[in-house]
């Protein structure tokens, strides 16, 4: 059997569908393929069409390949696409839980037969581990049919990942899926001292839990406690009791930050066309700006968008407020961009990391997606939250209660125009408070990067973790072999004894 040291991984990654999902995905293809590993990476065709019209690379065919300069660098990473179950021009937004209920019942026979095809292919070396992202249904059931290594990717806090991880606990005190709904404090989740109901995800706070959305991320959640490795987009020291605890459970990784490379340019991860919003910018003085975006995928309503645009016109802050063109486009106030032009501006989609880090950004008014969370203090850049739904309210209470690196937006969840101006206008002055705990909290994040730093061990005994259930699977399937040789043999001698009496 070939030594552990001479094994050759070769993974296979899924993300979900999502802008959110997409970007951490190849951030980490990007960094396991410059380790040494083959990687082969899959995006649907949607995605895959969505992501070339929105670069203007293609007219949208299926077969640009998005790592070509990786290879050309040396990184032995492959790119391939598949069908999510639905015709290309099926409005997934606009049918939401049938697209759901399609990603829960359908989309696995077609990753079945993606996996099967690269297992049974030639390819050296052979496919040996699946990563898939923790928000899919059926990673053990295909990667136990394969044989594989079944690692899940969670792209979010350790903290939301526990959440889930422990609902059963949540279920049992009465603060989740109950009647008798308690609101109190939460002390008996492992390696968290204390956490609110209204600081758990979205899903594990609603009182009547059961449409498509919670089925679907509940049983993820569930076939995730069958991985043999958990890896995750977060920072061991800044969540370091957490991910012990969960280290005492199962194998768990924190490889976080997860952010893009050199190469990471070249490839398009953003699913609409982005805006160039840096000669707006270079004309704003140091730290003048806000920044508004609330992410790829979660929609805030008609109301709280009419009360956000007033409150930006009674502010006297400087704003950059990215609008989606599937969201909310049309409902801005008449004349609102007019009224601002001096002072705002207003832009379909943008590159958040050339935003960011613009020296004019003095802050950024945010629904708190982890990646945003994690790009924000890198940049140094304080955060106004206003968490909308899933992980955001978890994230929130990172940003606000435990790193203290951001304020929050309104005391509830109902936007009010004079609070909202009140806030901003606040913020921006006070924000050279919230610099010095980002200054803390950036060390910890270049430590964990640095040669020492855990986050460079995690990736080397991860490796080796991986490589010694490979195998161990060798082992299995040989000794399994050999037991169904032995067996048919011994069938064999006994029918051929009996015959021959």
């Amino acid at each position: 059997m070939e030594p552990e040291e001479n094994i050759k991984l070769h993974a296979i990654m899924i993300p979900v569908p999502l802008q959110g999902h997409i970007v951490p995905f190849i951030n980490l293809a990007i960094k396991l393929a410059s380790k040494g590993l083959t990687i082969t990476i899959v995006n649907t065709q949607q995605i895959h069409q969505r992501l070339m019209k929105a670069q203007s690379i293609s007219d949208g065919t299926l077969d640009y390949d998005i790592f070509s300069e990786a290879r050309k660098s040396g990184l032995d990473i492959q790119y391939t696409t598949i069908s999510d179950g639905f015709p290309l021009n099926f409005d997934r937004a606009g049918n939401h839980d049938q697209y759901m209920e399609g990603l829960f019942h359908v989309f696995s026979a077609h990753v079945d037969d993606l996996v099967g095809n690269l297992v049974n292919s030639n390819h050296n070396p052979p496919v040996s581990c699946l990563i898939a992202d923790t928000f899919y249904v059926w990673p053990s059931e295909i990667a136990k049919k394969y044989n594989l290594v079944n690692i899940s990717f969670w792209t979010e806090p350790a903290l939301a990942f526990t959440s889930y991880y422990h609902m059963d606990l949540l279920r049992i005190n009465g603060h989740f899926g109950s009647q008798d709904y308690r609101e109190d404090m939460i002390h008996y989740i492992p390696g968290v001292d204390a956490i609110e109901p209204g600081d758990l995800p979205s899903y594990l706070q609603d009182p009547e839990p059961w449409g498509i959305m919670h089925r679907y991320i509940f049983k993820s959640l569930e076939d995730a406690r069958k991985a043999d490795v958990i890896i995750c987009n977060t920072v061991q020291e800044l969540e370091s009791s957490t991910i012990s605890a969960l280290q005492e459970i199962k194998p768990f990784y924190a490889l976080g930050p997860i952010f893009p490379n050199g190469f990471t340019k070249s490839i398009p991860t953003n699913l609409w066309r982005e805006s160039d919003t840096v000669p707006w910018l270079n004309s704003k003085p140091k730290g003048s700006v806000m920044y508004i975006s609330f992410g790829s995928l979660a929609n805030i309503t008609r109301q709280d968008t009419l009360e956000m645009a007033h409150g930006l016109l009674l502010s006297i802050v400087s704003f950059i407020w990215v609008v989606r063109p599937d969201n909310t486009w049309n409902l801005l106030p008449s004349r609102f961009e007019d009224d601002v032009k001096d002072r705002g501006l207003v832009v379909p989609w943008c590159s958040q990391i050339d935003v960011i880090s613009h020296p004019a950004i003095g802050g950024f008014l945010t629904h708190c997606g982890w990646n945003s969370v994690l790009e924000s203090i890198w940049y140094k850049v304080p955060m106004l939250c206003f968490p909308i739904l899933t992980d955001q309210f978890t994230n929130r209470k990172l940003v606000v209660s435990e790193w203290k690196v951001g304020f929050d937006l309104c005391s509830g969840r109902i936007l009010r125009q004079q609070e909202i101006a009140q806030k901003i206008d606040c913020f921006m002055t006070e924000a050279d408070k919230l610099r010095i705990n980002l200054e803390e909290t950036r060390k910890k994040l270049e430590y964990t990067l640095s040669k020492n730093g855990s986050s460079g061990s995690n990736y080397k005994q991860l490796i080796i973790d991986l490589k010694s259930r490979i195998l161990q699977k060798a082992r299995v399937t040989r000794q399994a072999y050999f037991s169904m040789v032995r067996k048919k043999i011994f069938v064999w001698n006994e029918t051929h004894y009996i015959r021959s009496i």
